[in-house]
């Protein structure tokens, strides 16, 4: 396998933030553990440095990317807002959604009602009118 096909590589700014949250949001549950502030000592280090300088990069050469450089510096926030509760032992309620922090119980929830029907296994999930 060449070396270039053997990591992510990320097409823009917005695409490494994606994948960021992605990583940080399998892994902002898990046990505290040396090696897991580590990591996330390296990713907030990637996201501080190598996705501003990209964010700025591209700021210049397009308009409106001031919004994308708030989302960021709100997600690297987050992060470390994420690693100061971790260390006091409180538990983090919630995951990082659209680059910022996003409690459990504001996550929307759908309520699905099913009506039987007069067959067995025969369920709708609306009343056909």
């Amino acid at each position: 396998m060449p070396e270039q096909d053997r990591f992510y590589q990320p097409q823009n700014a917005k695409d490494a933030m994606r994948f960021v949250q992605k990583l940080f949001n399998q892994y902002n549950q898990a046990p505290l553990t040396e090696e897991l502030v580590a990591y996330h000592q390296k990713l907030l280090a990637y996201l501080t440095n190598d996705v501003t300088v990209e964010v700025q990069k591209q700021g210049n050469s397009e308009q409106g990317n001031s919004e994308q450089a708030a989302k960021l510096n709100g997600m690297i926030v987050a992060m470390q807002d994420w690693l100061k509760i971790r260390v006091s032992g409180k538990p983090y309620a919630g995951k990082m959604q659209h680059f910022k922090f996003m409690p459990d119980q504001q996550q929307t929830t759908f309520k699905q009602r099913t009506i039987k029907g007069s067959k067995p296994n025969n369920l709708r999930t609306s009343p056909r009118r």
